[in-house]
């Protein structure tokens, strides 16, 4: 599916994702003409979804992250779909993921002190439909966080 141009392509722009394509393609010994028109492939194809601005909540006072492993009263068969609704509206959560397995949900918030964290957890967690139980988990630190693929 992919040859070596595009691998190099990859490679380059997500080390550098504002990189112009004409400096990509240098870089991936091509042509701009050609590394326009395998990105546009690319990205027609779904590989490249575009490029998104990270913006790093600590710089903006956010100071708490806590991640929550939330396990749902399945006894409900709308639990799941009525559970994800409301947690995607609440603002402070950063990440929502499924799993199989014991935890059902994990819900990342952040939030500017534990005060703060409290209030939420108060009034946007506890009251999500359809939870049987909550772990929570104060992050400390992160070692590594890889938004790029091996390619």
């Amino acid at each position: 599916m992919l040859d070596d141009i595009d691998r190099r392509l990859l490679r380059h722009l997500q080390n550098d994702p504002a990189i112009p394509v004409a400096e990509l393609a240098d870089r991936s010994r091509t042509t701009a003409v050609t590394a326009a028109r395998r990105l546009e492939r690319m990205t027609s194809q779904g590989i490249l979804k575009g490029q998104r601005t990270i913006i790093e909540w600590q710089a903006l006072g956010y100071a708490v992250e806590v991640s929550l492993r939330i396990t749902l009263d399945k006894t409900d068969a709308r639990a799941f779909d009525e559970f994800l609704a409301a947690a995607r509206q609440v603002p402070d959560a950063i990440e929502l993921q499924t799993f199989l397995g014991r935890v059902d949900v994990r819900l990342s918030v952040i939030a500017r002190d534990m005060q703060h964290y409290q209030q939420i957890y108060r009034t946007r967690i506890l009251t999500l439909p359809h939870i049987a139980d909550i772990e929570a988990l104060l992050h400390v630190a992160t070692i590594k966080t890889a938004e790029a693929v091996p390619i």
